[in-house]
């Protein structure tokens, strides 16, 4: 089961937003890796009135794909770079895409 399987891709506005402890327990890891992945800037926590850390579904998504690469031995911060590269792809080929088939719409004989 990937990342993606767990949470969906999902807005970082989309609630329901996850207390550390609760989000490390999703993950089943630690509240220290919420905060490593954090310090490599792979995540910001939301923040709720109270000051506390929360994290969206879209965080935890990104998160647990973290910890899938740091788990098959690769260093976190590198780990971390690689998930923001991955999201970066799937968001432009997700633009590519809508791309392509509204310039299809518009002119459906293939014609320039």
């Amino acid at each position: 089961m990937t990342a993606g399987d767990l949470f969906g891709r999902l807005d970082d506005d989309d609630y329901p937003a996850y207390t550390m402890g609760r989000a490390a327990e999703m993950l089943g890891t630690t509240q220290g890796f919420l905060r490593a992945i954090g310090e490599a800037r792979l995540i910001t926590p939301l923040r709720s009135e109270g000051g506390h850390r929360r994290y969206s579904r879209y965080q935890l998504r990104i998160a647990a794909r973290a910890r899938e690469l740091v788990d098959q031995g690769t260093p976190i911060e590198a780990a971390c770079r690689i998930v923001i590269l991955e999201d970066q792809l799937e968001e432009a080929q997700r633009i590519n895409a809508e791309y392509r088939k509204a310039a299809a719409s518009e002119n459906p004989t293939g014609a320039g």
